[in-house]
């Protein structure tokens, strides 16, 4: 009777825990899906000379928006700013990345001297946790008045297969084959004909003596 009892009581308790992990699993909301997040929405991703500002805040912008790893952000800018991504709080915090080791920065676009022309530079999300984005342009300055921003990146539904293949492997130069090595005969051609010539006259002169006989 006690183990009967026993056996009930674990059958429930198992029922309950299976009943309990699908109803979680089914309320749990669905990962979100891949997004494009366009930089500071209509304003894009520029810099007021006029006002010595950025032409909105960047960070109000980052704060209403949600990142995730697979998503891009969309730079629409023109060659008068750059684009840059850091994990380092000092490069971002000092807009400057002359110190940097140069594994923590990466220039997407690096503006021009040319004349202003619009381009859209995409930035793909494919680490997890804090990044920081800025222009370096002007030695720092457009990032000092207001041209960067902070984001937290989650893991989403993860990297999409397009963005998460190996890395190529490494370049290795392949040495030049040798040069061909030409081997040439001993003897040229001259030599050859001085070499047979005595035979040619004993051949001769065995014919003529065979005649005479």
């Amino acid at each position: 009777m006690t183990n009967r009892a026993s056996m009930a009581a674990m059958g429930s308790t198992v029922l309950f825990m299976v009943v309990s992990f699908t109803t979680s699993a089914a309320d749990s909301p669905p990962a979100p899906p891949y997004t494009n997040h366009t930089v500071g929405g209509a304003a894009g991703w520029f810099f007021n000379s006029t006002s010595n500002s950025s032409v909105t805040n960047y960070s109000d912008w980052a704060s209403t928006q949600n990142f995730f790893l697979g998503n891009y952000l969309i730079f629409n800018t023109d060659s008068s700013n750059t684009v840059m991504q850091t994990l380092n709080a000092t490069t971002y915090a000092l807009c400057n990345f002359t110190d940097d080791n140069g594994d923590d920065t990466t220039f997407y676009f690096d503006g021009g001297a040319g004349p202003k022309a619009g381009v859209t530079v995409p930035v793909a999300l494919t680490e997890e946790g804090v990044s920081y984005f800025f222009s370096a342009a002007d030695g720092g300055a457009q990032c000092l008045q207001g041209m960067r921003f902070r984001i937290t990146v989650a893991h989403g539904r993860g990297l999409p297969p397009s963005l998460n293949q190996p890395p190529p492997p490494p370049f290795v130069e392949v040495a030049p084959p040798p040069p061909e090595i030409m081997l040439t005969p001993s003897i040229s051609r001259g030599h050859m004909f001085h070499a047979r010539a005595p035979l040619v006259v004993a051949i001769f002169v065995g014919i003529l003596f065979l005649r005479s006989a």
